[in-house]
């Protein structure tokens, strides 16, 4: 399973940007996905993440409110609309394709990574 992660960028405190990440395989193959972060200096962290049907989503608490987990089964693709964006939300971003279809948050449930894009918000 191959995972591209797109639309990262670099945004000014306050702003939106909306990543995406098409997958090689089906995404209704009951797989829940999910969205990481890294910052420099720091381990990756869970985001957010969304059940195989879409009907299910939980996200940290440092983004709530703000970010917006997304799929779209027939495109292959989920998302993430990243509203209100901080400096601190500055980071490599990740998506991952779970072994489960069940929402979780733990890295280790994740068998399937893309390469990750960057996002950075300017103060």
């Amino acid at each position: 399973v191959q995972l591209q992660a797109s639309g990262g960028g670099l945004v000014q405190a306050g702003g939106s940007l909306k990543l995406s990440c098409s997958t090689s395989r089906r995404t209704s193959s009951n797989n829940a996905m999910g969205w990481f972060r890294q910052a420099p200096g720091k381990e990756r962290e869970f985001i957010a993440t969304i059940s195989w049907r879409g009907d299910m989503t939980k996200y940290a608490d440092s983004v709530k409110g703000r970010f917006t987990i997304s799929r779209d089964n027939a495109k292959n693709t989920v998302y993430l609309q990243m509203n209100s964006l901080k400096p601190e939300d500055t980071a490599v971003y990740y998506c991952a394709v779970s072994r489960l279809s069940i929402i979780s948050t733990t890295t280790l449930d994740y068998n399937y990574w893309g390469q990750g894009t960057l996002v950075t918000v300017s103060s």
